[in-house]
């Protein structure tokens, strides 16, 4: 979320009125003012407007401590991520294509693979149609990536495993599909001596120096061109009952804003 200082506490001296500051990981969005920690609300620069910054702070954080944190990609390095035509998704591919990463776009239709290639993905695989780890595979020289970016979560934890190569990183880091079950971690020795990690963008953002050098490297990544944050629904405050309910049909992309 974004917004304007309207006050400040005892003894809070980097933020003033007037200031423009965004935030996440707090809960209350949803109104046209209320109170947050001063720590949490980072100032915004000239050049990132209010519905940009509202729109990118969760989805850009996540992006960036999964390509610089969970699996610091590297040049040349096949990733796949998931969702892929969505908010973190196109940041993942656009962030990561800058980084030198071949990015394997995850997607549900073909129309939402033409906008992940878009965003920066090599290649797309449409899951309603193709197999993820087959797909992976191909188009990595029957090698496999060398991390998954997995945001869906229990549908795709084994597709995930079986697309990584040796030594490679499933980061699990959503839910769509509901929380993994339980596995038996001899599972990862027997498919290349694999890592799967469960972060959270609560953990990346704990503190006020790892949540300044998250937003920092983001700000830096849309001023500069490196990332563009794709709008691409707006919805007044009254009508945030159509937002979830379009989410959760998947009928959008991108990401959404809620305008008071």
């Amino acid at each position: 979320a974004a917004g304007v200082v309207e006050a400040v506490g005892e003894g809070v001296t980097d933020k003033k009125v007037g200031d423009r500051v965004a935030y996440c990981m707090i809960k209350g969005a949803y109104t046209e003012a209320r109170c947050v920690e001063a720590w949490k609300a980072v100032k915004l620069p000239d050049a990132v407007d209010d519905k940009t910054a509202a729109a990118m702070m969760l989805k850009g954080l996540t992006a960036h401590y999964l390509l610089h944190r969970t699996y610091p990609v590297k040049p040349g390095d096949p990733v796949l991520v998931y969702a892929a035509a969505g908010g973190v998704g196109q940041i993942l591919c656009q962030w990561g294509k800058a980084l030198g990463a071949v990015v394997i776009g995850c997607v549900g239709s073909a129309e939402k693979a033409e906008i992940a290639k878009a965003a920066g993905a090599a290649y797309a695989i449409n899951y309603s149609e193709e197999d993820i780890a087959e797909k992976a595979r191909e188009y990595t020289g029957g090698e496999g990536v060398a991390a998954a970016y997995d945001s869906v979560g229990k549908a795709t934890f084994m597709p995930s495993l079986d697309s990584l190569r040796p030594f490679g990183v499933l980061a699990t880091y959503g839910n769509a599909s509901g929380p993994v079950d339980p596995f038996a971690p001899a599972i990862l020795g027997g498919k290349g001596s694999l890592y799967v990690t469960r972060p959270t963008l609560a953990t990346h953002t704990r503190n006020p120096e790892i949540l300044a050098e998250g937003a920092n490297a983001l700000f830096d990544a849309v001023t500069s061109g490196t990332v563009k944050i794709h709008i691409n629904q707006e919805y007044a405050l009254a009508d945030v009952a159509k937002a979830h309910t379009d989410l959760e049909g998947r009928k959008t992309t991108g990401s959404s804003v809620i305008i008071p």
